[in-house]
């Protein structure tokens, strides 16, 4: 298991738990945040979390001659993304939906198998997903929608998640055309047939373009998040010349 005290951003973790605590009332002294077991066990899952996401990872065929997006390799990389995806989720207010294990720090044990990507600008990361392979656990979504229609139609599946960009501009940002480009290729390259995502429905009129994109289910609402969702299935082997053009060349 990786050695927390010899890695300087690992270290950084202690440094979070400090500023947690301290940002706790003084009447709440008993609270989790006060208990030596629940920080050591925070400590261990984040450990274990980056150890397996990392031997996960290292087990996919990625072609590391890309520069516009990377596949994770170290736990640094891994460090800088649950921080990017805290900080994101707390300016979107969805922090009840999808909360820190620690704060500032927001990770799960879906990450154990999934691959996580990310963009690197100036060396800061400002963008990044995940694509969680299905395993015995199922995937997050059925915590609300049973997938087992997509599985008998296509196979092998896996659910994109924590998509996020730093900064958002104008029109189609490179983070997300890079982002999407190396969620196709892990699909290409690797054994899984298709995926599926739970995205915003005015959001599908784009994703639709892509070609083998197709709406699965529709909710007025998700979970806590109060506007209309879709959830969507994508067969790449379906691309759309727009696709090709916009996002493979």
């Amino acid at each position: 298991m990786i050695n927390i005290n010899k890695n300087s951003s690992l270290i950084e973790l202690e440094k979070l738990i400090i500023q947690s605590v301290a940002k706790q009332p003084n009447n709440t002294v008993s609270s989790e945040y006060y208990n030596p077991v629940s920080l050591f066990q925070k400590r261990y899952f984040l450990e274990k979390t980056i150890e397996e996401t990392l031997a996960f990872n290292n087990k996919l065929v990625w072609d590391y001659t890309i520069k516009e997006v990377k596949l994770v390799s170290t736990a640094e990389e891994l460090i800088k993304i649950y921080q990017l995806r805290s900080e994101i989720y707390g300016s979107l207010n969805y922090g009840n939906e999808f909360p820190d294990y620690i704060e500032s720090l927001n990770f799960d044990s879906y990450d154990h198998n999934a691959a996580i990507i990310y963009n690197l600008v100036n060396n800061e990361i400002t963008g990044t997903c995940r694509l969680i392979f299905d395993s015995e656990k199922k995937l997050p979504i059925e915590d609300k929608y049973s997938l087992n229609p997509i599985r008998d139609k296509f196979g092998s599946i896996g659910e994109v998640s924590r998509l996020m960009i730093k900064h958002k501009g104008d029109g189609l940002n490179l983070e997300f055309k890079y982002l999407t480009k190396g969620i196709y290729l892990l699909l290409i390259n690797n054994p899984i047939d298709a995926s599926v995502s739970v995205i915003r429905k005015d959001h599908f009129k784009l994703y639709g373009r892509f070609g083998g994109f197709e709406v699965e289910k529709e909710f007025s609402e998700y979970g806590s998040l109060k506007a209309p969702f879709v959830i969507t299935s994508w067969d790449p082997k379906q691309i759309s010349s727009f696709f090709e053009k916009i996002f493979l060349k």
